[in-house]
C-alpha cells in the first residue's frame, strides 16, 4: 500500500513538471486539452494539477480564453557562461561563504542552480563552498526579514520595521519605523546585512541593520523608484553607512606600507601623494567617520590621523587606553 501511495506521488510529480516544462516552452497558452494529450492524463486530472502548481508550487499561472500559461517572469532565461564568467560564479561564492556568519538557504539554492552549468572542476568548488556554508546555524527569524524586505524591495512596498539601533548611535532607543526599502547590501567589513531607505518616520535615508530588525511587517503602500541621487551618494558611503555628512579624511601612511596601501583603490574619492621622505598621503571624502575609523584602526601605527581633528583625537585616545591595557602586563 505505500509502495502504491509512494508510486502515485511520483507520477503526480512527474506530470506537473511536465505539465510546467509544456507552458514553459509555449509563453502564449496551452488548452487544458492539450496538455492532457501531451501527458497523456485526463482534463480533470490537469486542471487539478493546474491548481495544485499555483497553490503547492506558488507558481505564478494565467488563464485566458481557455488557454493556460505561466507567467514570464516565473522562469529565468538559460544562461550560457563563458569560462572566465564561470569563475567569476566560483569568486561570488567564495566571497558568500567569507561575508555570511549564518546559513540563508534561499542564496544556496541560488548557487546550486548555477552550480549546474559549471565545468565539473568549477562545479565541485562551488559545491565544497555551499557545502561549508550548509554547517553554520540557521536563523530562520533573520531569513524571514531578508525575504519580507525582499518581496518589498522588489514591490516597492513600504515596510514597517521595529527596530534596535546600535548602541553608540545617537538615537539608540528602539523605536518604529515606516520605511520605503531602496536596496539590500552585505557588508564584508561586518558579515552582516543592511536594509538602506528613505525613513519616512525621520524623513531622511537611513541605514539599517537587518540583524537588529526585530520585526518586520509590509504594508499596502506604494512607493516611486528612487532617484539617481542613491548612486552618488552611495560613492561617499567607506562601506554601508551612506547616510551621515561628509568628511574629509586626511590620512599619512609610514613608508614601510605605503605601496601596500597603493595597491589597491581603497574608495572613488581618494587620492594619494608620496612625500620626499617616503610616507604617503592620502585623502578622501567619506559619509561619516564611523566605518573608516576601523580600517584606519587597522594599520596600527603605521597610520597617522591628520583631519578631521576630532578623528585624530579619537584614534588617539583608542591606542593610548589599548596602551593602557598592556602596560605592565607582560606575560611571565
Amino acid at each position: 500500500m505505500d509502495e502504491e501511495r509512494s508510486s502515485s506521488k511520483r507520477d503526480r510529480l512527474a506530470r506537473m513538471t511536465r505539465i510546467l516544462a509544456l507552458l514553459n516552452a509555449h509563453p502564449d497558452g496551452m488548452k487544458p486539452a492539450e496538455m492532457a494529450r501531451r501527458v497523456d492524463s485526463s482534463v480533470r486530472t490537469v486542471y487539478r494539477d493546474l491548481r495544485s502548481i499555483e497553490g503547492e508550487l506558488a507558481m505564478p499561472l494565467w488563464s485566458e480564453g481557455g488557454r493556460w500559461g505561466v507567467e514570464a517572469d516565473a522562469f529565468l532565461p538559460p544562461l550560457k557562461l563563458t569560462r572566465s564568467e564561470a569563475m567569476a560564479v566560483v569568486l561570488s561564492a567564495r566571497l558568500m561563504v567569507r561575508y555570511a556568519d549564518k546559513y540563508d538557504p534561499d542564496l544556496a539554492s541560488a548557487f546550486e542552480k548555477l552550480a549546474a552549468i559549471l565545468p565539473t572542476a568549477l562545479r565541485s568548488h562551488v559545491d565544497r563552498t555551499l557545502d561549508d556554508l550548509s554547517r553554520r546555524s540557521t536563523d530562520e527569524t533573520f531569513n524571514r526579514h531578508v525575504r519580507l524586505l525582499t518581496q518589498a524591495w522588489a514591490e516597492r512596498r513600504v515596510v514597517s520595521l521595529e527596530y534596535a539601533p546600535a548602541p553608540y548611535a545617537p538615537e539608540a532607543a528602539p523605536r518604529v519605523a515606516r520605511v520605503r526599502p531602496y536596496l539590500i547590501e552585505p557588508s564584508l567589513q561586518t558579515h552582516a546585512l543592511y536594509l538602506i531607505g528613505w525613513d519616512e518616520t525621520r524623513h531622511g535615508m537611513r541605514t539599517f541593520k537587518i540583524e537588529r530588525i526585530r520585526d518586520v511587517a509590509l504594508t499596502p503602500d506604494g512607493f516611486d523608484a528612487p532617484d539617481a541621487e542613491i548612486d552618488g551618494m552611495f560613492e561617499r558611503a567607506w562601506d554601508i553607512i551612506a547616510d551621515q555628512e561628509p568628511v574629509d579624511v586626511v590620512l599619512r601612511f609610514a613608508a614601510k606600507v605605503a605601496s601596500r596601501v597603493r595597491e589597491a583603490r581603497w574608495h572613488p574619492s581618494e587620492s594619494v601623494a608620496e612625500e620626499a621622505d617616503g610616507s604617503l598621503m592620502w585623502r578622501a571624502t567619506v559619509a561619516g567617520p564611523i566605518e573608516i575609523r576601523l580600517w584606519i584602526l587597522s594599520w596600527g601605527d603605521d597610520v597617522e590621523v591628520l583631519e578631521p581633528a576630532a578623528l585624530r583625537d579619537d584614534v588617539a585616545a583608542t591606542h593610548r587606553r589599548a596602551a593602557d591595557h598592556y602596560a605592565g602586563r607582560l606575560p611571565a
